[in-house]
């Protein structure tokens, strides 16, 4: 019998809402997700109705087998929508949750929220995730206005009224041809802000083919996530949470990453822009990958019919022999497939852009992954491995 690769009720069915489509405040220049709005050149007004957003919550949560619900709020900039619309949609969880703890957590660019947003924030218990690229210099690069102002001084104004109001925040860098020189600088100004919980993003986008200025070179990715994590593991381990770092982890020992670009499969995290149409993934948000729309389909039939299992088990069918024979393979599974556009030395399509990158961490890291996960499975704190002292380790 052949291993069966993706099943279709693995996990919980997921799709993050856009309430307001691609529509932003900003203008960032790597920002990918500006141009979805050609994709509905008749629509003057990018805006959820209460209507949708109602037959989505109802769909969403008759769809759930876990007692636990997510909801993700997602951009453009979704603060754009006023907090009525908010409250609306918690009054809809309540209403069709059938007693389920539920969950929400909206990612923002940080520049709209005000008292009244944190304190809606803190009283409903929302995770908020908030995009800064680090430290004023670096952030200001390339996340500016419309007008094409910097935009730093205001995230950082939102970042304290979160704190003010303790309303609990993460953060996501974006790692970019500039600060992914900087990866110190930028670990620090995370710390220095109190962001036990950070998330990055490296920038790998082509236009016409070719790589834009702003993506990062494989091997300083690499380089970018040594630097850092040789702090981390000597200080930082369950005092700062790196979001590749555990998912690292988790796949050495064998679990769930948390993070779906080093899990084996995807297309289970769809994306629902302002107008009910449903695509496979936020990062393929293309005519192709169009699902289908919530007032012809209903959730469940978008996300596991046959066209979203395939999306979700190419992740891993469309891969080249050298992935399949990497000793690292199991970490990374190919990355994320939006970066498979290099191509092996024997001239196989579909490797990963960032592989050299990965390569090098998973091999610097090695050691002290096989410490950790020994650790725990000793029921044992995987931070004990600041006690450790590999001085073998290359490049130590």
């Amino acid at each position: 019998m052949t291993e069966k690769t993706f099943s279709p009720f693995a996990r919980p069915l997921y799709v993050m809402l856009k309430p307001v489509g691609s529509t932003c405040n900003l203008r960032c220049n790597y920002c990918y997700y500006l141009e979805k709005r050609d994709l509905y050149p008749h629509d003057k007004e990018f805006a959820m109705s209460d209507e949708l957003l109602e037959r989505f919550i109802e769909q969403y949560l008759n769809s759930q087998t876990m007692p636990e619900v997510l909801f993700t709020w997602h951009g453009g900039e979704p603060l754009i929508k006023d907090i009525a619309f908010f409250r609306k949609a918690l009054h809809l969880q309540k209403k069709y949750g059938q007693g389920r703890r539920i969950e929400n957590t909206i990612q923002t660019n940080g520049t709209l929220l005000n008292d009244e947003w944190c304190s809606f924030f803190k009283d409903n218990n929302f995770l908020v995730g908030i995009s800064i690229d680090g430290s004023q210099s670096l952030h200001d690069t390339y996340r500016k206005t419309r007008d094409g102002k910097p935009s730093f001084n205001q995230v950082m104004n939102g970042i304290s009224l979160l704190k003010k109001h303790k309303v609990e925040f993460n953060v996501m860098g974006v790692v970019n041809n500039k600060n992914v020189d900087y990866p110190l600088e930028f670990y620090h100004f995370f710390k220095q802000i109190e962001a036990h919980y950070i998330q990055f993003t490296p920038i790998v986008e082509t236009i016409d083919g070719a790589l834009t200025p702003w993506s990062i070179p494989a091997e300083k990715w690499g380089n970018f996530l040594i630097t850092i994590f040789k702090e981390w593991v000597k200080q930082d381990v369950g005092r700062y949470f790196i979001q590749y770092f555990d998912a690292t982890l988790a796949n050495w020992v064998g679990a769930q990453p948390g993070v779906c670009s080093l899990a084996k499969t995807c297309g289970h995290a769809g994306v629902m822009e302002f107008n009910g149409d449903v695509y496979s993934c936020d990062h393929y948000v293309f005519p192709n990958y169009k699902l289908g729309n919530i007032y012809s389909n209903t959730l469940v039939e978008m996300m596991y019919s046959e066209k979203q299992l395939k999306f979700g088990a190419d992740k891993h069918e469309t891969l080249p022999t050298q992935c399949l024979q990497c000793e690292y393979f199991f970490a990374c599974n190919g990355e994320c497939p939006k970066n498979r556009i290099a191509s092996t030395p024997t001239g196989e399509p579909n490797l990963n852009y960032l592989c050299r990158g990965y390569h090098k961490f998973f091999s610097y890291v090695a050691p002290y992954m096989d410490f950790m996960k020994t650790e725990l499975m000793a029921q044992r704190s995987p931070a004990n491995v600041m006690q450790l002292k590999l001085s073998q380790h290359p490049n130590n």
